[in-house]
């Protein structure tokens, strides 16, 4: 195998979403790109379509998972709540999806990057549950973006975040404190079993967490993608997910 013309295959999860009139199995332009030009892989997308396909097929052939974002919310049922009252939109065939992917990746040590939503997916997955609406804990800072300024302000960076030492994070970026952007209404309320918390806001909200007994398996709350091939301290991540992926496809499982 020619190891300098092949590149790892990386799972990218889908949302489902309708443009009118049909349905749609989507990916942000954003994820695919950070995944190209800074993890240096092949993007890939995983449709929602459990129950047509076996999710092993896609297991066995991928080298690496990438959990988007998203506009939607996990349904709280998954964590045995019920939906609070407000203007969310829910995925179920996303849900279903993502749960099976990271129990997959599990089992088979996969490398797994997860981002925003895909850092709340892990969470339920692993039997953690979420604040609905952050803003409205008491003592939680309100981490949504404003959605009537630019892009650019949107996902400039607002907060700092404290990396915990020794971890897998602290291992790719060895600053101990940095500057994320914040998008996100909901947050990690009870930490799964089996993860471990990789870095916190002033407000003591998990904005980072990695996978026990997993080889790489690392989520962030924020929004690393964001122009990342200009921001080095993100790159890092992509970076080393990419390094994570092709070790798997040349050293084997």
């Amino acid at each position: 195998m020619n190891t300098e013309s092949t590149k790892p295959l990386v799972g990218v999860i889908c949302d489902i979403q309708t443009i009118s009139p049909h349905l749609f199995h989507v990916a942000g332009d954003k994820y695919l790109r950070a995944l190209s030009q800074a993890a240096d892989v092949i993007p890939v997308l995983i449709p929602c379509l459990q129950n047509d396909q076996n999710i092993e097929h896609w297991l066995s052939r991928i080298d690496g998972v990438f959990l988007t974002g998203a506009y939607s919310m996990v349904d709280p049922v998954h964590y045995g709540e019920s939906r609070i009252d407000a203007d969310y939109g829910y995925d179920s065939g996303r849900d279903e999806l993502s749960f099976q992917l990271i129990n997959g990746v599990k089992q088979r040590d996969i490398p797994l990057l997860g981002v925003c939503r895909g850092f709340q997916d892990i969470n339920v997955a692993f039997g953690g549950s979420l604040h609905q609406a952050v803003q409205d804990v008491p003592g939680l800072m309100d981490h949504r973006e404003d959605k009537n300024a630019s892009l650019e302000e949107q996902y400039a960076p607002v907060h700092a975040v404290t990396v915990s030492a020794n971890g897998l994070l602290n291992s790719i970026i060895p600053d101990p404190e940095f500057m994320v952007n914040s998008l996100h209404s909901q947050g990690i309320n009870r930490l799964g079993t089996g993860l471990t918390a990789e870095a916190f806001t002033q407000d003591g909200l998990i904005e980072a967490l990695s996978i026990n007994d997993m080889t790489f398996g690392l989520a962030v709350q924020w929004h690393p993608e964001w122009k990342v091939m200009q921001n080095p301290t993100q790159k890092r991540l992509f970076e080393a997910f990419g390094n994570a992926c092709r070790k798997r496809l040349f050293n084997g499982n």
